[in-house]
């Protein structure tokens, strides 16, 4: 299992949740974050004074994978992402040791899967 978390631009949240609902992926979490990188931020004026303001909003996206998964998951949402300017994001792909469904014990790739029980 692989926890893939892809930092990406706030309008591309839709088409990225769009595609990977066409992989089966039916979990993930969605974070509002600001953040610094190669894109450089803006300058304000606050009482006279002139800010820097370096950190931008983005989103921030956590899915957990099967391994099997984890490669056709970065393609797409690259490929959903890209827009070829400064800021698009980027993708970290860390092991999983384990996995539990909380509801009803499942461990590992079972914990991922759609269960048919959705009571």
């Amino acid at each position: 299992m692989k926890k893939v978390e892809a930092f990406i631009r706030l309008e591309k949240l839709e088409d990225i949740k769009q595609i990977l609902n066409t992989l089966d992926i039916n979990g993930m979490s969605i974070s509002q974050v600001m953040g610094c990188g190669n894109q450089k931020g803006w300058k304000e004026f606050i009482r006279g004074a002139v800010v820097d303001v370096n950190f931008l909003p983005k989103i921030k996206l956590e899915l957990t994978v099967l391994d099997e998964q984890v490669e056709s998951v970065i393609e797409h949402i690259t490929q959903t992402a890209r827009t070829g300017e400064v800021g698009d994001g980027k993708i970290f792909v860390s092991e999983v040791s384990e996995a539990i469904r909380i509801r009803t014990g499942e461990r590992g790739d079972s914990a991922l899967t759609r269960s048919n029980d959705t009571k």
